[in-house]
């Protein structure tokens, strides 16, 4: 006799084209599916089991297909009472020329530290300043350390990352 999952434990199974599926509720109960490039079930189920484990510990970061740049607009919203007219004109500045046309449409969640280091190389080559990429890091690094408070990512990416060096 099989034993019987528990509701809520989620499900694997493998799709016709061959990829292994990953099935569970959020914590809003929404079917949530979740996809990669792991090949076997066993895989699966563990990769699984940490995700409902983070879901019932109150670890679900809910950044549904947010991108970079709409989620920046939200946070520029957030601090604009609680800055100066100043600062919030320059990091609103810095979203409309810098972060948006480059980082802008990656879905925030899939933003990595790579991407950010990239981005600060090709601002120092197009011949902006050191102290401007700098400026660009310190609002970058300012706001998703926001969006890790706010549960919207598990981790600041910029924080990895050197505005003034390549590597």
């Amino acid at each position: 006799m099989t034993k019987r999952r528990v509701k809520g434990e989620g499900s694997v199974y493998r799709r016709k084209d061959g990829r292994v599926v990953g099935e569970y509720l959020d914590a809003n109960e929404r079917k949530r599916y979740i996809t990669s490039k792991i090949k076997t079930k066993t895989e699966m189920k563990g990769a699984l089991r940490k995700l409902l484990e983070d879901r019932d510990k109150g670890i679900a970061y809910a950044s549904d297909n947010l991108t970079v740049g709409g989620y920046l607009d939200r946070w520029l919203d957030a601090v604009k009472g609680t800055v100066r007219e100043r600062t919030w004109q320059r990091h609103e500045e810095v979203v409309r020329l810098h972060l948006k046309p480059t980082i802008g449409g990656v879905k925030l969640d899939k933003l990595n530290a790579l991407q950010v280091q990239s981005m600060y190389r090709q601002k120092l080559d197009s011949g902006l300043s050191a102290r401007s990429v700098e400026i660009i890091h310190t609002m970058l690094h300012k706001s998703l350390k926001q969006a890790v408070r706010w549960q919207l990512i598990p981790r600041n990416v910029a924080r990895g990352c050197n505005a003034t060096a390549t590597g």
